[in-house]
């Protein structure tokens, strides 16, 4: 009984304790979040890295990271698609793929797989639009071993004929299957009517063009482009770099580059369709996928700065586009504007999204509407500076980790660029201003040259598309059989 007593005495005491402390809690008024200060945040920088030259001119960047028994590296080649002729479009794709599984000439396809398998190490290749990439990630106690793999992939690969004609098979499936999401035809579609069916940066894979690809193109094209004075090499991880630089001599150092020179020039790019509606007839659609735009520009541009914070206004979260086609209108499944710029051609200025069928013109008016707003009237100080917290408090994720650095670096030397871009950036949007905003949209956001795609129920969209005030042009998206 007295140890009952005891137990009930210290329960009472407990709340008491617990009701006590709770009380000025409980009368405490909750802080706005405004009201919140924070110190502010520790200035980004890059990881200590080197980087160096191989006699071959193979440039090496190396960068250690200790934080896990890792290795991983990247090949950046200076190749791409819109170096292929027009007459073997998806050469350069197909020529990525089978580089790693077609084999080497001293390891077979089905062994180079074993290999990395049990070892749970990855090497991979491709070749996209505008650069090759040939990456492999190992354990650190077999770099050695997936290392010297790594290098007969890139200096001596057999293109096994089975796995040729297997990477055609897989082209041929991509091109049948290729209008089944109409958001996929819209952006094909809309590169052309900016670019042109035959630009580089707007042509596709035909089943006529894998026609004329054959082994021995893959060999020759291989030959022009994959050398080592073409050859950013990036690694990053666990290593001690003097040891991974004896490595990287030693698989890399005796590889020679063909005596003739390879000659890259950089196609350039034009808008060929200025202003027009155009339509991919989709009857079986209850929504319109929607796409309206012209030719963007390039981020060596001294205005991209602005433009990515002009895009934060119009297209971020809770932007204009957002506040008011969607959310006020109830226009919109989704709806975005962006100023898309490419390293060394001009890239997209984009708006669009999804909305319901007969939706369809009040949802392109007021996109076109908000566009006229963005250039006739200048944005509130509010805007600014949501616009510009967005992009500068995102900042420090794209220093999350060592290899997201590396390959930034190498990206910069690839298309020459400072390596200090970034940070020149960052200072740049910090200065941008109302009259900056007003200024670039006015330059740069061309309502006369702007290009209006839809795909969708032409026959259900009302009011029609020709309520626009233009001629409604069809898009054939017809797959042209051999």
């Amino acid at each position: 009984m007295k140890k009952r007593f005891q137990w009930l005495g210290l329960i009472v005491i407990t709340l008491i304790g617990v009701l006590a402390f709770r009380s000025p809690a409980i009368a405490q008024t909750p802080r706005h979040f405004t009201d919140l200060t924070f110190p502010p945040l520790p200035e980004v920088t890059v990881p200590q890295y080197e980087r160096y030259q191989l006699d071959n001119g193979m440039v090496v960047y190396l960068m250690e990271d200790r934080s896990l028994p890792l290795v991983s590296g990247t090949a950046m080649i200076r190749t791409g698609g819109r170096l292929e002729s027009g007459e073997k479009v998806g050469l350069a794709d197909i020529t990525g793929t089978v580089l790693r599984s077609g084999g080497t000439e001293k390891h077979p396809s089905n062994v180079l797989n074993q290999l990395l398998e049990q070892r749970a190490a990855l090497v991979e290749t491709s070749i996209d639009l505008n650069a090759g990439t040939a990456s492999f990630s190992a354990l650190s106690e077999d770099l050695e071993t997936v290392f010297n793999l790594f290098a007969e992939v890139l200096r001596s690969p057999a293109f096994e004929s089975q796995r040729v004609e297997l990477a055609k098979v897989q082209e041929k499936g991509a091109i049948a299957r290729r209008n089944d999401d109409p958001d996929d035809i819209a952006s094909r579609e809309f590169r052309k009517l900016v670019y042109g069916d035959n630009s580089p940066y707007a042509r596709t894979v035909e089943y006529s063009t894998l026609a004329n690809i054959d082994r021995q193109d893959l060999i020759d094209f291989y030959r022009t482009y994959v050398r080592p004075d073409q050859i950013i090499l990036g690694i990053v991880g666990d290593f001690d770099s003097q040891s991974m630089k004896a490595l990287i001599n030693k698989t890399f150092g005796d590889w020679k580059n063909p005596a003739t020179a390879t000659k890259i020039v950089t196609p350039s790019a034009t808008q060929k369709n200025l202003q027009g509606v155009f339509v991919v007839n989709q009857p079986q659609l209850t929504q319109s996928s929607v796409l309206l735009g012209h030719l963007g520009g390039r981020l060596d541009s001294p205005d991209y700065p602005a433009l990515t914070v002009l895009n934060e206004i119009l297209s971020g979260f809770g932007g204009r586009l957002f506040n008011e086609v969607r959310s006020r209108q109830g226009l919109a499944y989704s709806v975005y504007g962006v100023w898309n710029s490419r390293y060394d051609y001009p890239g997209l200025f984009i708006a669009g999204g999804q909305t319901r069928t007969d939706a369809t013109v009040p949802f392109i008016k007021a996109i076109l509407g908000e566009i006229e707003r963005l250039r006739n009237q200048p944005v509130t100080a509010k805007e600014l500076e949501d616009a510009k917290n967005a992009i500068l408090n995102s900042f420090v994720f794209k220093f999350e980790k060592p290899a997201q650095n590396l390959s930034r670096l190498m990206t910069y030397e690839y298309y020459g660029y400072p390596q200090d871009f970034i940070f020149r950036y960052q200072q740049a949007v910090k200065g941008v201003t109302i009259a900056d905003i007003q200024r670039v949209a006015q330059q740069y956001l061309q309502p006369n040259q702007i290009v209006t795609l839809v795909v969708g129920n032409e026959q259900e969209i009302q009011p029609p598309l020709s309520s626009l005030g233009t001629t409604v042009k069809t898009v054939d998206v017809t797959i042209t059989q051999l």
